[in-house]
């Protein structure tokens, strides 16, 4: 049954919506996809916190006119798109596809929107290979207390001999 004009308005404008606070978004085809595999693939995203939706090309590229990103190449999108979108990480969609896409060589990735521009597949898959926010976050939080761990350690070095000389002292006593 043929959708109406008033469903596709309203699609549209979830979807602009959508893409509007996405920080990050990655266009796949997902033709010859199982049925399993495809409620397999969109667990895995739901998990990652990122919301995915298949859709139309036409009803894509009026949502990306309504949400400010008309310059992405829609025509350049070739096969049946889907569209991963999260609100709070930009790799999310990124790792989570490309991780699915070893698993399961029959997704391809397309492209993806990245600070209001067109990304093509080879830098989704760069961005897929960057550590994520938490671990990053991680080795920023290390690398500050590097320095004081090392002064640390100079501090209690310098105590430990005192101790040990002492001991030393204490042995020769008795």
């Amino acid at each position: 049954m043929a959708k109406t004009r008033a469903v596709k308005e309203s699609s549209v404008a979830r979807l602009a919506d959508k893409l509007k606070q996405g920080r990050g978004i990655v266009f796949a085809d997902f033709t010859g996809l199982l049925v399993k595999d495809m409620q397999a693939l969109r667990r895995e995203l739901r998990k990652a916190g990122v919301y995915y939706e298949v859709v139309k090309k036409t009803l894509l590229k009026r949502s990306l006119v309504q949400a400010g990103l008309q310059d992405v190449p829609v025509e350049k999108i070739q096969g049946s798109v889907s569209l991963a979108v999260s609100e709070s990480d930009e790799t999310a969609p990124a790792k989570t596809l490309m991780g699915f896409v070893q698993k399961n060589d029959k997704v391809k990735v397309l492209g993806g929107v990245m600070d209001s521009s067109f990304i093509d597949e080879y830098k989704v898959k760069s961005l897929a290979a960057l550590p994520g926010k938490q671990e990053l976050l991680g080795r920023v939080a290390g690398s500050i207390a590097s320095p004081l761990t090392g002064l640390l350690n100079v501090l209690q070095g310098n105590l430990r001999s005192f101790v040990q000389v002492l001991s030393q002292i204490q042995k020769i006593k008795q």
